[in-house]
């Protein structure tokens, strides 16, 4: 069997407790430890662990007031283009959570704020046929559904395919609409 090689002031935890301390005073394989709060613990050998890092330093990779962590968050809160190219393709994006269309919902019942969803999407859908935009990812959300199925329902008036958009980017709650368009000009 390996031999550990503890040294007085070693750092060290114990494998099956949550006692960590340091090592003061080491007689065959009896290893007597001194914990934070000054008790005097006695081990075998093999049921203390050495502690190379303290945790401590390994946090500060995780911590949220570091200076990297902040950098990226940042870089990611800049705000979104409504268009996003994709192998070559202009893909509109359109958030219909209602926090995004008004600034205050007071007021508004939830019929008022589903339609201002819808003619928002319709306003959308329009625009992107007279652009010649080929496609258009609504987000609307999962929710209870309301939204979605309405949505649809307005999708079938128009030249259009729609189908749930990618899981991976999207998640669950929203829709691809791919547009037909004329190729004669």
């Amino acid at each position: 069997m390996l031999r550990k090689s503890f040294k007085i002031g070693n750092k060290v935890a114990v494998l099956d407790d949550v006692l960590k301390g340091e090592v003061t005073a080491i007689a065959k394989d009896l290893i007597s430890i001194k914990t934070t709060d000054g008790m005097i613990f006695n081990f075998n050998e093999n049921e203390l662990v050495v502690i190379e890092t303290e945790q401590h330093e390994l946090t500060k990779f995780s911590d949220i007031n570091n200076g990297f962590l902040k950098e990226k968050i940042s870089e990611s809160k800049t705000k979104k283009n409504l268009f996003k190219k994709q192998n070559k393709e202009v893909i509109m994006e359109v958030d219909l959570h209602i926090n995004k269309l008004t600034k205050s919902v007071k007021g508004l019942d939830n019929y008022d704020m589903l339609n201002l969803q819808l003619d928002t999407a319709k306003r959308k859908v329009e625009f992107a046929i007279q652009k010649r935009i080929s496609k258009i990812v609504f987000i609307h959300g999962v929710g209870e559904g309301v939204l979605k199925s309405e949505l649809q329902s307005l999708l079938n008036k128009y030249p259009v395919k729609h189908y749930d958009a990618s899981y991976k980017q999207y998640g669950l709650g929203a829709t691809e609409v791919y547009i037909f368009q004329n190729t004669v000009s």
